[in-house]
């Protein structure tokens, strides 16, 4: 099974680019997909990307923002706050606890779960600290502890990946530029320990795992000075795993040649 993972910064703007042909090329059995900024109704239609059986949406109240989606070749069991999917769920729905997004942050479609039989599959967009911080006790007080304690929970059931935009580059390697960004987004003391929360409660960088040393391997850069061309980059976007499910991973790989976004898309394969 390969899960590809995308912050794709916009599904309409996307589609008119080459998100078809990649999507063919990297062939995923699950597409988890970030900040689409659209409601289903909004598109022209639903029959792009025919190789997914199943579109399941979770989208912002408000236009034009945040949101996240699950494609699949076949049938999942979904749960979100809102059910907007395009065709109706024919799989019977595992049993979870409430997403995060549905008791602290309702309304801006962040957090997806998928029954995938042998694990749960969690998709997030994790809530950026935002200009001058505005947002980082929110993120740092009540986010973080929220979804780890939702991961936790999970995992007492089966094993669990988790996939996303996590906002936050974790260690010194994961951004070209660490000594100029303590005080920055996505990169303050707290933000770094809310993902350090993760590792301690025993889920692993399935990046790390494989490469815990490698440098200059990024997922996102900015629009601005030609840093993607320059690779002046973070790493915002993970792959985590609870013990139970790491060992079945064969490789993950961050697809940096793939554009359309300021994302690049990762994906695994077990």
């Amino acid at each position: 099974m390969k899960i590809i993972s995308w912050n794709v910064n916009g599904l309409r703007a996307i589609l008119a680019k080459d998100f078809e042909r990649d999507m063919l090329a990297l062939d995923p059995d699950i597409l988890c997909l970030q900040e689409i900024k659209v409601k289903p109704t909004q598109l022209a239609n639903l029959d792009f990307l025919p190789q997914f059986a199943s579109k399941y949406f979770h989208s912002a109240e408000r236009s034009g923002y945040s949101g996240t989606a699950i494609f699949s070749k076949k049938k999942l069991a979904i749960a979100s706050t809102e059910n907007n999917s395009s065709e109706i769920n024919s799989v019977p729905r595992g049993t979870w606890p409430s997403t995060p997004d549905t008791l602290i942050e309702p309304g801006e479609g962040r957090v997806q779960v998928a029954d995938c039989e042998d694990f749960f599959l969690v998709n997030v967009y994790t809530p950026n600290a935002g200009a001058e911080l505005a947002r980082l006790a929110f993120r740092y007080k009540i986010w973080d502890p929220a979804f780890c304690s939702f991961l936790e929970a999970l995992r007492t059931q089966k094993p669990v990946i988790a996939c996303g935009d996590f906002n936050v580059a974790h260690l010194e390697i994961d951004l070209a530029n660490p000594e100029r960004n303590h005080l920055s987004a996505g990169f303050t003391d707290e933000e770094r320990e809310g993902f350090s929360r993760y590792i301690a409660s025993g889920f692993a960088d399935v990046f790390r795992e494989f490469y815990p040393d490698k440098p200059n391997c990024y997922t996102w850069w900015s629009y601005r000075m030609a840093a993607r061309q320059r690779n002046v980059g973070w790493r915002i976007d993970y792959f985590l795993a609870s013990q139970g499910i790491i060992s079945p991973i064969k490789n993950i790989e961050i697809h940096a040649n793939i554009m359309g976004s300021d994302h690049a898309p990762i994906g695994i394969e077990l």
